[in-house]
Protein backbone atom coordinates (compact mmCIF):
# COMPACT_ATOMS: atom_id res chain seq x y z
CA UNK A 1 0.00 0.00 0.00
CA UNK A 2 1.01 3.82 -1.02
CA UNK A 3 2.10 5.56 2.01
CA UNK A 4 2.10 9.18 1.99
CA UNK A 5 5.49 11.28 1.62
CA UNK A 6 5.95 12.94 5.29
CA UNK A 7 8.61 15.85 5.61
CA UNK A 8 8.78 19.00 8.50
CA UNK A 9 8.27 22.58 6.25
CA UNK A 10 7.18 25.55 7.21
CA UNK A 11 7.02 24.50 10.63
CA UNK A 12 4.47 21.95 10.36
CA UNK A 13 4.49 18.19 9.34
CA UNK A 14 3.33 18.21 5.26
CA UNK A 15 1.82 14.74 4.24
CA UNK A 16 2.09 14.79 0.18
CA UNK A 17 0.67 12.29 -1.50
CA UNK A 18 -0.77 12.31 -5.52
CA UNK A 19 2.17 13.37 -7.42
CA UNK A 20 4.70 11.66 -9.79
CA UNK A 21 8.08 10.18 -7.95
CA UNK A 22 10.26 11.99 -9.98
CA UNK A 23 8.06 15.83 -8.83
CA UNK A 24 10.93 17.72 -7.93
CA UNK A 25 10.96 19.48 -4.53
CA UNK A 26 11.37 22.77 -7.02
CA UNK A 27 8.23 21.92 -8.90
CA UNK A 28 6.00 21.22 -5.70
CA UNK A 29 7.54 24.57 -3.67
CA UNK A 30 6.61 26.34 -6.88
CA UNK A 31 3.38 25.15 -7.96
CA UNK A 32 2.07 23.14 -4.76
CA UNK A 33 3.27 24.86 -1.90
CA UNK A 34 3.14 28.06 -3.65
CA UNK A 35 6.69 29.48 -1.89
CA UNK A 36 7.86 30.98 -4.59
CA UNK A 37 10.85 32.56 -3.60
CA UNK A 38 13.01 29.71 -4.57
CA UNK A 39 13.87 30.32 -8.51
CA UNK A 40 14.27 28.13 -11.16
CA UNK A 41 17.43 29.04 -13.59
CA UNK A 42 19.33 26.12 -14.53
CA UNK A 43 17.33 23.15 -13.82
CA UNK A 44 20.49 20.91 -13.82
CA UNK A 45 22.07 22.18 -10.18
CA UNK A 46 24.54 24.56 -11.40
CA UNK A 47 23.34 28.15 -10.82
CA UNK A 48 22.74 27.75 -7.30
CA UNK A 49 19.19 29.55 -7.78
CA UNK A 50 16.92 26.89 -5.99
CA UNK A 51 18.93 26.13 -3.56
CA UNK A 52 17.06 25.31 -0.17
CA UNK A 53 18.43 23.37 2.88
CA UNK A 54 17.99 20.07 4.37
CA UNK A 55 17.84 19.28 7.80
CA UNK A 56 18.05 15.69 8.90
CA UNK A 57 18.87 13.56 12.18
CA UNK A 58 22.95 13.93 12.60
CA UNK A 59 23.07 10.40 14.46
CA UNK A 60 23.96 12.41 17.69
CA UNK A 61 20.52 13.72 19.24
CA UNK A 62 20.87 17.09 16.72
CA UNK A 63 20.25 17.85 13.39
CA UNK A 64 22.75 18.63 10.18
CA UNK A 65 21.38 21.25 7.62
CA UNK A 66 22.87 20.53 4.13
CA UNK A 67 22.32 23.37 1.21
CA UNK A 68 20.71 21.29 -1.74
CA UNK A 69 19.53 22.14 -4.90
CA UNK A 70 16.17 21.42 -5.02
CA UNK A 71 15.75 21.20 -8.86
CA UNK A 72 17.35 18.03 -9.02
CA UNK A 73 15.56 16.62 -5.86
CA UNK A 74 12.58 14.24 -5.63
CA UNK A 75 10.20 14.92 -3.53
CA UNK A 76 9.49 11.24 -1.70
CA UNK A 77 13.36 11.67 -1.17
CA UNK A 78 12.36 14.30 1.73
CA UNK A 79 10.33 11.93 3.56
CA UNK A 80 11.51 11.65 7.29
CA UNK A 81 13.36 15.26 6.67
CA UNK A 82 12.84 18.78 6.77
CA UNK A 83 13.26 21.50 4.23
CA UNK A 84 13.67 25.17 4.81
CA UNK A 85 13.26 27.57 1.98
CA UNK A 86 14.13 31.48 1.83
CA UNK A 87 10.52 32.28 2.83
CA UNK A 88 11.46 29.87 6.42
CA UNK A 89 13.88 33.25 7.59
CA UNK A 90 11.24 35.67 8.08
CA UNK A 91 11.19 36.12 11.78
CA UNK A 92 7.90 36.08 13.74
CA UNK A 93 7.28 39.57 13.66
CA UNK A 94 8.22 40.05 10.64
CA UNK A 95 11.99 41.41 10.55
CA UNK A 96 15.03 40.34 8.99
CA UNK A 97 17.10 36.87 9.69
CA UNK A 98 20.69 38.12 10.22
CA UNK A 99 21.38 36.44 6.79
CA UNK A 100 18.77 38.36 5.22
CA UNK A 101 19.86 41.75 6.99
CA UNK A 102 23.48 41.82 6.18
CA UNK A 103 22.55 40.78 2.37
CA UNK A 104 20.59 44.20 3.13
CA UNK A 105 23.59 46.05 4.93
CA UNK A 106 26.20 44.67 2.46
CA UNK A 107 24.28 45.75 -0.88
CA UNK A 108 24.70 41.91 -2.09
CA UNK A 109 21.99 41.62 -4.23
CA UNK A 110 20.87 43.77 -7.37
CA UNK A 111 18.20 42.01 -9.24
CA UNK A 112 17.48 39.55 -6.59
CA UNK A 113 17.04 36.23 -8.72
CA UNK A 114 19.93 34.45 -7.26
CA UNK A 115 19.74 36.20 -3.91
CA UNK A 116 16.90 33.43 -2.32
CA UNK A 117 19.92 30.59 -3.13
CA UNK A 118 22.58 32.62 -1.66
CA UNK A 119 20.47 33.58 1.45
CA UNK A 120 19.73 29.45 1.90
CA UNK A 121 23.50 28.72 1.56
CA UNK A 122 24.55 30.94 4.01
CA UNK A 123 21.34 29.84 6.42
CA UNK A 124 23.30 26.34 6.14
CA UNK A 125 26.53 27.81 7.35
CA UNK A 126 24.88 30.25 10.12
CA UNK A 127 23.70 26.97 11.45
CA UNK A 128 26.98 25.58 11.04
CA UNK A 129 28.81 28.13 12.94
CA UNK A 130 25.98 30.36 14.31
CA UNK A 131 26.32 29.54 17.37
CA UNK A 132 29.70 30.86 18.14
CA UNK A 133 28.46 34.67 18.48
CA UNK A 134 24.48 34.03 18.98
CA UNK A 135 25.34 32.69 22.81
CA UNK A 136 26.07 29.06 22.93
CA UNK A 137 24.20 27.91 26.58
CA UNK A 138 27.72 26.13 28.26
CA UNK A 139 30.38 24.44 26.36
CA UNK A 140 30.78 25.09 22.52
CA UNK A 141 33.04 24.26 19.76
CA UNK A 142 31.51 26.14 16.88
CA UNK A 143 33.67 29.04 15.58
CA UNK A 144 33.00 31.76 12.77
CA UNK A 145 33.78 30.27 9.40
CA UNK A 146 37.24 31.64 7.64
CA UNK A 147 36.64 33.82 4.57
CA UNK A 148 38.07 31.04 2.27
CA UNK A 149 35.05 28.65 4.30
CA UNK A 150 32.81 31.13 3.15
CA UNK A 151 34.00 30.81 -0.40
CA UNK A 152 33.36 27.37 -0.54
CA UNK A 153 30.17 27.03 0.62
CA UNK A 154 28.87 29.74 -2.03
CA UNK A 155 30.76 27.59 -4.73
CA UNK A 156 27.18 26.34 -6.24
CA UNK A 157 25.64 30.11 -6.16
CA UNK A 158 26.16 32.20 -9.72
CA UNK A 159 25.91 35.34 -9.78
CA UNK A 160 24.97 37.55 -13.17
CA UNK A 161 24.83 41.23 -11.84
CA UNK A 162 27.00 41.83 -9.17
CA UNK A 163 30.23 40.96 -7.65
CA UNK A 164 30.65 38.44 -5.34
CA UNK A 165 32.61 40.73 -2.29
CA UNK A 166 29.60 41.93 -0.87
CA UNK A 167 27.89 38.58 -0.72
CA UNK A 168 31.09 37.37 1.32
CA UNK A 169 31.21 40.37 3.18
CA UNK A 170 27.34 39.11 4.09
CA UNK A 171 28.40 36.01 4.84
CA UNK A 172 31.17 37.09 7.44
CA UNK A 173 28.45 40.33 8.77
CA UNK A 174 25.70 37.57 9.54
CA UNK A 175 27.19 36.57 12.51
CA UNK A 176 27.15 39.77 14.10
CA UNK A 177 23.55 39.88 14.55
CA UNK A 178 21.53 37.05 16.57
CA UNK A 179 17.74 36.25 15.60
CA UNK A 180 14.89 37.14 17.62
CA UNK A 181 13.71 33.52 17.24
CA UNK A 182 16.55 31.10 17.08
CA UNK A 183 15.75 27.80 15.61
CA UNK A 184 15.10 24.96 17.84
CA UNK A 185 17.18 22.14 16.92
CA UNK A 186 16.41 19.90 19.79
CA UNK A 187 12.70 20.29 19.46
CA UNK A 188 13.43 19.93 15.13
CA UNK A 189 15.26 17.02 16.02
CA UNK A 190 12.42 15.27 18.38
CA UNK A 191 9.92 16.32 15.58
CA UNK A 192 12.22 14.54 12.74
CA UNK A 193 12.77 11.45 15.41
CA UNK A 194 8.68 10.94 15.48
CA UNK A 195 8.91 10.98 11.34
CA UNK A 196 11.35 8.05 11.34
CA UNK A 197 10.17 4.82 9.48
CA UNK A 198 10.78 1.56 10.86
CA UNK A 199 10.52 -0.26 7.87
CA UNK A 200 10.72 0.26 3.79
CA UNK A 201 8.96 3.80 2.90
CA UNK A 202 6.38 2.47 -0.04
CA UNK A 203 5.06 5.29 -1.87
CA UNK A 204 3.29 4.55 -5.85
CA UNK A 205 2.02 7.20 -8.39
CA UNK A 206 0.84 6.18 -11.90
CA UNK A 207 1.75 2.90 -11.88
CA UNK A 208 5.90 4.19 -10.74
CA UNK A 209 6.96 2.98 -7.41
CA UNK A 210 9.44 4.62 -5.31
CA UNK A 211 10.75 2.47 -2.32
CA UNK A 212 13.31 3.75 0.10
CA UNK A 213 14.24 0.90 2.22
CA UNK A 214 16.07 0.73 5.83
CA UNK A 215 18.61 -2.08 5.10
CA UNK A 216 21.04 -3.69 2.82
CA UNK A 217 18.92 -7.15 2.68
CA UNK A 218 15.83 -5.20 1.98
CA UNK A 219 17.70 -3.50 -0.96
CA UNK A 220 19.44 -6.35 -2.17
CA UNK A 221 15.44 -8.41 -2.22
CA UNK A 222 13.84 -5.29 -4.09
CA UNK A 223 16.74 -5.31 -6.54
CA UNK A 224 16.38 -9.38 -7.13
CA UNK A 225 12.68 -8.84 -7.75
CA UNK A 226 13.22 -6.18 -10.09
CA UNK A 227 16.34 -6.19 -11.85
CA UNK A 228 15.61 -3.46 -13.83
CA UNK A 229 14.29 -1.07 -10.86
CA UNK A 230 16.49 2.67 -10.96
CA UNK A 231 18.84 3.15 -7.96
CA UNK A 232 19.00 6.53 -6.68
CA UNK A 233 21.38 7.85 -4.73
CA UNK A 234 21.82 11.91 -4.30
CA UNK A 235 20.37 12.04 -7.64
CA UNK A 236 22.78 14.60 -8.70
CA UNK A 237 23.00 12.94 -12.28
CA UNK A 238 19.68 11.16 -12.26
CA UNK A 239 17.43 14.33 -11.33
CA UNK A 240 19.00 15.68 -15.07
CA UNK A 241 17.99 12.34 -16.85
CA UNK A 242 14.25 13.97 -15.83
CA UNK A 243 14.94 17.66 -16.06
CA UNK A 244 16.58 17.78 -19.18
CA UNK A 245 16.01 14.53 -20.77
CA UNK A 246 12.54 13.88 -19.82
CA UNK A 247 13.31 10.24 -19.23
CA UNK A 248 10.73 8.23 -17.44
CA UNK A 249 12.95 6.22 -14.86
CA UNK A 250 10.06 3.59 -14.02
CA UNK A 251 10.22 2.08 -10.59
CA UNK A 252 12.61 4.00 -8.31
CA UNK A 253 14.82 2.36 -4.72
CA UNK A 254 16.19 5.18 -3.00
CA UNK A 255 19.60 4.41 -0.59
CA UNK A 256 19.46 7.54 1.48
CA UNK A 257 17.53 5.58 4.56
CA UNK A 258 20.00 2.55 4.69
CA UNK A 259 22.02 3.76 8.20
CA UNK A 260 24.88 1.37 7.35
CA UNK A 261 25.59 2.99 4.14
CA UNK A 262 26.23 6.51 5.55
CA UNK A 263 29.01 4.59 8.03
CA UNK A 264 32.91 5.48 7.21
CA UNK A 265 34.89 3.71 9.23
CA UNK A 266 38.60 3.79 9.41
CA UNK A 267 41.31 0.85 10.56
CA UNK A 268 44.57 0.56 9.99
CA UNK A 269 44.57 -1.04 6.83
CA UNK A 270 41.59 0.91 5.04
CA UNK A 271 39.11 3.43 4.77
CA UNK A 272 35.79 2.16 4.59
CA UNK A 273 32.99 4.10 3.03
CA UNK A 274 29.43 3.42 2.64
CA UNK A 275 27.62 3.55 -0.99
CA UNK A 276 25.35 6.47 0.88
CA UNK A 277 28.68 8.59 2.36
CA UNK A 278 27.87 12.05 0.52
CA UNK A 279 31.08 13.25 -1.58
CA UNK A 280 31.44 16.16 1.04
CA UNK A 281 32.17 13.43 4.03
CA UNK A 282 34.20 10.93 2.11
CA UNK A 283 36.48 13.55 1.02
CA UNK A 284 36.50 15.14 4.15
CA UNK A 285 37.26 11.73 5.94
CA UNK A 286 40.38 10.64 2.70
CA UNK A 287 42.14 14.02 3.20
CA UNK A 288 42.42 13.18 6.73
CA UNK A 289 45.25 10.83 5.10
CA UNK A 290 45.54 11.65 1.69
CA UNK A 291 45.86 15.92 1.86
CA UNK A 292 46.87 15.61 -1.76
CA UNK A 293 43.37 15.39 -2.38
CA UNK A 294 42.11 18.48 -0.95
CA UNK A 295 41.86 20.67 -3.92
CA UNK A 296 39.84 17.77 -5.44
CA UNK A 297 37.52 18.32 -2.35
CA UNK A 298 36.93 21.77 -3.40
CA UNK A 299 36.50 21.14 -7.14
CA UNK A 300 34.57 18.42 -7.13
CA UNK A 301 31.56 19.96 -8.57
CA UNK A 302 29.80 22.79 -5.63
CA UNK A 303 28.81 22.18 -2.20
CA UNK A 304 25.10 21.51 -2.54
CA UNK A 305 25.88 18.83 -5.42
CA UNK A 306 28.85 17.19 -2.96
CA UNK A 307 25.98 17.58 0.29
CA UNK A 308 23.84 15.87 -2.10
CA UNK A 309 26.02 13.48 -4.30
CA UNK A 310 27.57 10.09 -2.67
CA UNK A 311 30.72 8.33 -3.42
CA UNK A 312 29.03 5.39 -4.56
CA UNK A 313 26.98 6.74 -6.70
CA UNK A 314 29.42 8.69 -8.58
CA UNK A 315 31.85 5.24 -8.46
CA UNK A 316 28.27 3.07 -9.99
CA UNK A 317 27.63 5.65 -12.30
CA UNK A 318 31.34 5.02 -13.61
CA UNK A 319 31.39 8.36 -16.07
CA UNK A 320 34.59 8.59 -17.93
CA UNK A 321 34.67 12.57 -16.84
CA UNK A 322 33.78 11.61 -13.29
CA UNK A 323 36.52 13.22 -10.69
CA UNK A 324 35.95 10.58 -7.92
CA UNK A 325 37.26 7.52 -10.15
CA UNK A 326 41.00 8.15 -11.18
CA UNK A 327 42.14 9.52 -7.81
CA UNK A 328 40.35 6.20 -6.29
CA UNK A 329 41.96 4.00 -9.15
CA UNK A 330 45.72 5.42 -8.34
CA UNK A 331 45.20 4.52 -5.10
CA UNK A 332 44.39 1.22 -5.17
CA UNK A 333 40.71 1.51 -3.92
CA UNK A 334 38.49 -1.65 -4.28
CA UNK A 335 34.84 -1.48 -4.63
CA UNK A 336 32.38 -4.12 -2.77
CA UNK A 337 29.31 -5.03 -4.64
CA UNK A 338 26.03 -6.63 -2.54
CA UNK A 339 23.59 -8.49 -3.85
CA UNK A 340 20.97 -11.77 -2.43
CA UNK A 341 24.09 -13.80 -2.86
CA UNK A 342 26.11 -11.67 -0.81
CA UNK A 343 29.44 -9.38 -1.44
CA UNK A 344 31.39 -9.34 -3.78
CA UNK A 345 34.89 -7.09 -3.71
CA UNK A 346 37.08 -5.92 -6.84
CA UNK A 347 39.97 -3.50 -7.48
CA UNK A 348 37.88 -0.34 -8.75
CA UNK A 349 39.33 -0.25 -11.89
CA UNK A 350 38.06 -3.73 -12.73
CA UNK A 351 34.60 -2.74 -12.50
CA UNK A 352 34.44 -1.01 -16.15
CA UNK A 353 34.58 -2.65 -18.84
CA UNK A 354 33.44 -0.08 -21.37
CA UNK A 355 31.40 3.23 -21.55
CA UNK A 356 28.50 2.71 -19.10
CA UNK A 357 29.44 -1.30 -18.60
CA UNK A 358 30.24 -2.41 -15.59
CA UNK A 359 31.37 -6.17 -14.64
CA UNK A 360 27.91 -6.38 -11.93
CA UNK A 361 25.26 -8.92 -12.16
CA UNK A 362 21.97 -7.51 -12.68
CA UNK A 363 20.94 -7.65 -8.68
CA UNK A 364 23.81 -6.55 -7.60
CA UNK A 365 24.76 -2.44 -6.42
CA UNK A 366 27.72 -0.67 -5.25
CA UNK A 367 27.48 -1.01 -1.28
CA UNK A 368 30.83 0.18 0.10
CA UNK A 369 34.25 1.83 -1.18
CA UNK A 370 37.54 0.88 0.43
CA UNK A 371 40.35 3.03 0.60
CA UNK A 372 44.27 1.79 1.90
CA UNK A 373 45.41 3.75 4.30
CA UNK A 374 49.26 5.43 4.04
CA UNK A 375 50.73 2.10 6.56
CA UNK A 376 53.71 -0.33 6.03
CA UNK A 377 55.48 0.25 2.43
CA UNK A 378 52.46 3.18 1.79
CA UNK A 379 54.08 5.26 4.20
CA UNK A 380 56.54 5.96 1.30
CA UNK A 381 53.78 6.88 -1.40
CA UNK A 382 54.42 9.57 -3.70
CA UNK A 383 51.00 10.42 -4.43
CA UNK A 384 49.36 13.78 -6.55
CA UNK A 385 45.78 14.41 -8.92
CA UNK A 386 45.37 16.99 -11.06
CA UNK A 387 42.21 18.38 -12.28
CA UNK A 388 41.84 20.69 -15.42
CA UNK A 389 38.88 22.24 -16.47
CA UNK A 390 37.67 26.06 -18.24
CA UNK A 391 36.31 26.86 -14.68
CA UNK A 392 38.11 26.74 -11.21
CA UNK A 393 35.41 25.88 -9.32
CA UNK A 394 31.74 24.15 -10.30
CA UNK A 395 33.08 22.87 -13.85
CA UNK A 396 33.41 19.18 -15.17
CA UNK A 397 37.17 18.08 -16.23
CA UNK A 398 38.18 18.23 -19.47
CA UNK A 399 41.01 15.86 -18.10
CA UNK A 400 42.07 14.39 -14.37
CA UNK A 401 44.95 12.94 -13.44
CA UNK A 402 45.93 11.21 -10.70
CA UNK A 403 49.38 9.17 -9.95
CA UNK A 404 51.15 7.29 -7.49
CA UNK A 405 54.45 5.00 -6.37
CA UNK A 406 55.77 4.01 -3.73
CA UNK A 407 59.01 5.72 -3.60
CA UNK A 408 62.22 3.32 -2.93
CA UNK A 409 65.34 5.25 -3.07
CA UNK A 410 65.83 6.69 -6.04
CA UNK A 411 63.53 4.00 -7.43
CA UNK A 412 59.57 3.93 -8.86
CA UNK A 413 57.84 0.45 -7.29
CA UNK A 414 54.24 -0.26 -8.32
CA UNK A 415 53.28 2.84 -10.27
CA UNK A 416 49.82 3.85 -10.95
CA UNK A 417 48.56 6.14 -13.54
CA UNK A 418 44.90 6.71 -14.04
CA UNK A 419 43.06 9.54 -16.05
CA UNK A 420 39.46 10.90 -16.30
CA UNK A 421 38.26 11.99 -19.85
CA UNK A 422 40.73 10.42 -21.94
CA UNK A 423 39.09 7.25 -22.76
CA UNK A 424 35.23 5.56 -21.95
CA UNK A 425 35.94 4.57 -18.85
CA UNK A 426 38.49 5.96 -16.19
CA UNK A 427 41.75 3.58 -17.51
CA UNK A 428 45.14 3.35 -16.01
CA UNK A 429 48.18 4.20 -18.40
CA UNK A 430 49.52 0.45 -18.78
CA UNK A 431 52.03 1.24 -21.21
CA UNK A 432 53.17 4.32 -19.05
CA UNK A 433 53.30 2.32 -15.95
CA UNK A 434 55.40 -0.53 -17.40
CA UNK A 435 58.28 2.49 -18.24
CA UNK A 436 58.20 3.64 -14.62
CA UNK A 437 57.99 0.53 -13.16
CA UNK A 438 61.01 -0.25 -10.78
CA UNK A 439 62.95 2.43 -13.03
CA UNK A 440 65.26 5.16 -11.30
CA UNK A 441 62.74 8.18 -11.04
CA UNK A 442 64.78 11.25 -13.17
CA UNK A 443 63.93 13.44 -16.32
CA UNK A 444 64.30 10.85 -19.02
CA UNK A 445 61.87 8.62 -17.22
CA UNK A 446 59.65 10.49 -16.89
CA UNK A 447 59.64 11.93 -20.36
CA UNK A 448 59.77 7.83 -21.51
CA UNK A 449 56.39 7.71 -20.04
CA UNK A 450 54.94 11.28 -21.53
CA UNK A 451 55.43 9.54 -24.83
CA UNK A 452 54.30 5.91 -23.74
CA UNK A 453 50.98 7.58 -23.26
CA UNK A 454 50.19 7.84 -26.92
CA UNK A 455 49.92 4.27 -26.66
CA UNK A 456 48.04 4.05 -23.70
CA UNK A 457 44.48 7.03 -24.89
CA UNK A 458 43.17 8.00 -28.20
CA UNK A 459 41.19 10.96 -26.46
CA UNK A 460 37.76 12.13 -28.08
CA UNK A 461 37.53 15.98 -29.25
CA UNK A 462 34.18 17.62 -27.84
CA UNK A 463 33.03 20.92 -26.04
CA UNK A 464 35.46 20.64 -23.43
CA UNK A 465 38.54 20.28 -24.90
CA UNK A 466 40.47 18.83 -28.49
CA UNK A 467 41.90 15.35 -28.46
CA UNK A 468 45.27 16.80 -28.84
CA UNK A 469 44.77 19.25 -26.41
CA UNK A 470 44.34 16.25 -23.72
CA UNK A 471 46.78 14.15 -24.52
CA UNK A 472 49.38 17.31 -24.28
CA UNK A 473 47.75 18.31 -21.20
CA UNK A 474 48.19 14.42 -19.90
CA UNK A 475 52.17 14.39 -20.93
CA UNK A 476 52.02 18.10 -19.33
CA UNK A 477 50.48 16.46 -15.96
CA UNK A 478 52.82 13.27 -15.71
CA UNK A 479 55.73 16.06 -16.47
CA UNK A 480 54.06 18.11 -13.46
CA UNK A 481 54.29 15.21 -11.26
CA UNK A 482 57.49 14.29 -12.31
CA UNK A 483 59.15 17.92 -10.76
CA UNK A 484 56.75 17.79 -7.80
CA UNK A 485 58.11 14.49 -6.49
CA UNK A 486 61.69 14.46 -8.34
CA UNK A 487 64.10 13.05 -5.08
CA UNK A 488 66.47 15.83 -5.51
CA UNK A 489 65.26 19.49 -5.53
CA UNK A 490 61.67 18.66 -5.23
CA UNK A 491 59.63 21.51 -6.84
CA UNK A 492 57.90 23.84 -4.44
CA UNK A 493 54.18 23.29 -4.11
CA UNK A 494 51.45 26.26 -5.31
CA UNK A 495 49.40 28.14 -3.99
CA UNK A 496 46.88 25.74 -4.69
CA UNK A 497 48.44 23.52 -2.67
CA UNK A 498 48.42 25.14 0.69
CA UNK A 499 46.24 24.37 2.25
CA UNK A 500 47.34 20.29 1.68
CA UNK A 501 50.43 21.22 3.33
CA UNK A 502 48.60 22.48 6.25
CA UNK A 503 46.45 19.28 6.49
CA UNK A 504 50.11 17.41 6.33
CA UNK A 505 52.10 19.63 8.78
CA UNK A 506 48.89 19.24 11.74
CA UNK A 507 49.05 15.41 11.80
Amino acid sequence: MSQPIRFYHRNAIQEVSDVSTTRTVLQYLREDARCTGTKEGCAEGDCGACTVVIGEPDGAGGVAFKAVNACVQFLPTLDGRALFTVEDLRQPDGSLHPVQKALVDCHGSQCGFCTPGFAMSMFALYEKHGHATTGCSGACDKTKPTRQEISDALTGNLCRCTGYRPIIEAAEQMFDHAPLAPLNVPALARTLDSLKRDDTFHYEHAGRAFDAPRTVDALAQIKADKPDVRILAGSTDVGLWVTKQLRDLGDIVYIGQIESFKQVRTTDEWIEIGAGVSVERAYSEIVKIYPELEETRLRFASLPIRNAGTLGGNVANGSPIGDSMPGLIALNARVVLHSVDGPREMALEDLYIAYQKKDMAENEFVAALKVPTRTGQRAKLQFRAYKLSKRFDSDISAVYAAFSFIADGDFIREPRLAYGGMAATPKRASHAEAILSDAQWHEATAQAAMIALGKDYAPLTDMRASSDYRLDTAKSLLYRFWLETRPNNPLPKSQLDVRAIELVEAK
